[in-house]
């Protein structure tokens, strides 16, 4: 055998034991489109998990249990030792915090009525979108795992990790959802997920 033959061999071994080339980007991001798709598609859909949220100052966890039916919403989250639950209920238009004080609390949306009676800075609108592994509207920077799912969010200053994902359901939804904005923190570990 040549040397010259022996290098064509040579290469040619060492190009079919590299790594798979990743899809282009342009590929990646038409299956996400695809897959937001698909997933905005059943607007009826529901979780159960464990919920963590800490900032500078206070920090709080429990179990969740979230039902969402196209705009309407029912986001329960109970303590793990004093046992106590808050609930959240509403709408596009409205919305109801019962289990914190003596009487039913209102605001007009998720968000405006958590900041002012949790001091919790929480875009629960955008969460929504997030919880399930697609973009909220507006712009976003999304990275990519090998196998084509996100691994990362960037939108309105809140980087969203999806650590892992359940494959049970079609398609994959996120089963560790880790979002940050500053001091503010979200930790989701969603066990069970059902959709209509």
């Amino acid at each position: 055998m040549t040397h010259g033959v022996f290098l064509v061999m040579l290469c040619a071994l060492l190009a079919s034991c590299a790594a798979p080339r990743l899809r282009p980007d342009t590929d990646r991001m038409s299956a996400q489109a695809q897959r937001e798709r698909t997933v905005s598609a059943g607007a009826d859909w529901s979780l159960h998990g464990r919920m963590a949220i800490s900032s500078a100052e206070d920090s709080g966890s429990g179990t969740l249990d979230w039902q969402q039916q196209g705009s309407t919403y029912r986001f329960a989250l109970s303590a793990p030792v004093s046992g106590k639950t808050w609930t959240l209920t509403g709408d596009s238009d409205h919305s109801e915090l019962t289990g914190l004080r003596a009487q039913p609390v209102r605001g007009a949306n998720a968000a405006e009525l958590l900041a002012r009676e949790l001091g919790w800075s929480v875009p629960v609108g955008e969460l929504a979108y997030w919880v399930r592994g697609i973009r909220a509207p507006g712009r976003a920077e999304i990275v990519f795992r090998e196998d084509g799912l996100p691994a990362e969010f960037h939108q309105d200053n809140w980087t969203i990790e999806f650590r892992d994902y359940a494959f049970d359901v079609d398609p994959p939804l996120p089963r560790k959802i880790f979002a940050s904005n500053g001091d503010l923190k979200v930790r989701l570990v969603i066990q069970q997920w059902k959709r209509q």
